[in-house]
């Protein structure tokens, strides 16, 4: 049996820019560790070697890699929210997307007060809805 399940994200050098935006989105999110590549690691000094941040209880750990890829992240999957109040939506939804990409708007769809889905500027896909 697994020990532990965590949404692991990739940056190349946004790593903690992207940690501390999310983390100031939503009640309860906090980083609870970070740790930095020292001079002579693979990993620009400095850089994010290893971010642990809880986003509402959820953890996930971020760092930047030092390998460059031809890929980064999609849609495909993405970091769903249930927001607990309209406003709390609507503010995360605008800081998210500043500079990002709205793949669907806020909006009733039916199965959700209000929902939307969009990816953020650095490429992650986060969809937020009213619960």
């Amino acid at each position: 049996m697994a020990h532990a399940v965590s949404t692991f994200l990739m940056f190349s050098g946004a790593a903690e820019e992207a940690v501390n935006l999310y983390v100031s989105l939503f009640k309860g999110s906090r980083v609870t560790h970070i740790e930095r590549y020292s001079s002579g690691e693979e990993g620009a000094e400095g850089a994010v070697k290893k971010a642990v941040f809880e986003v509402s209880g959820h953890k996930l750990i971020a760092f930047d890699s030092p390998v460059k890829h031809d890929f980064t992240f999609t849609p495909s999957i993405s970091i769903f929210v249930d927001c607990d109040s309209e406003a709390e939506l609507d503010e995360a939804f605008k800081r998210l997307a500043e500079g990002g990409e709205i793949l669907m708007p806020l909006d009733d769809y039916g199965f959700s007060k209000e929902f939307g889905w969009l990816n953020d500027r650095f490429g992650v896909s986060w969809q937020l809805s009213l619960e």
